[in-house]
């Protein structure tokens, strides 16, 4: 019997993916990464975290951090409005499995993307680090910007920041 090879990404079939603005832009990240979207509620600050890490959220009893990714992008911070989600992903860092929450202005829609309306990401013209996006999804006229969210969120500082919640958060109780 033969076994086939997956490759890290098939573009052999439709994918989907949810779709948020993000400062006037519009951003993917890949329905699988997706747990759940919550409306904007009490976000907890934490001392001595990084300027993009708005705080935390208590999730059913686990505790959240909660990523403002505009300012991750080295934009201004995320406005606060009736339209605010935190969409909490779950992702692989440094081989721990960690569930986030990322501060979006306003989710969309959830989009199929079939193979051929995936682009590459341009070496030019993106605000973002490269190894931030998956690729451009083609949507009518205009394109989203399909994020790598593994790597948007994939950092020591994350770990460490993850660590000292977790170790304030039993302190506590």
């Amino acid at each position: 019997m033969e076994v086939k090879k997956q490759s890290k990404q098939s573009f052999d079939e439709v994918q989907q993916f949810l779709t948020f603005l993000l400062a006037g832009e519009e951003y993917a990240v890949s329905i699988l990464k997706v747990k759940e979207i919550l409306e904007y509620d009490t976000v907890t600050t934490v001392p001595n975290v990084p300027k993009w890490i708005s705080g935390v959220l208590n999730l059913r009893g686990s505790v959240v951090p909660i990523v403002d990714i505009a300012l991750k992008f080295g934009r201004a911070a995320s406005e606060i409005t009736k339209l605010t989600c935190i969409v909490i992903v779950e992702t692989i860092c440094e081989g721990e499995r960690l569930t986030m929450g990322i501060l979006v202005d306003s989710v969309s829609q959830v989009i199929d993307l079939p193979a051929e309306d995936i682009e590459e990401p341009p070496s030019f013209g993106t605000r973002l680090k490269t190894e931030y996006l998956q690729g451009l999804g083609r949507s009518g006229k205009k394109f989203c910007l399909i994020l790598n969210i593994d790597n948007v969120l994939a950092s020591e500082e994350l770990l460490e920041v993850s660590a000292a919640i977790n170790e304030e958060t039993a302190v506590e109780q």
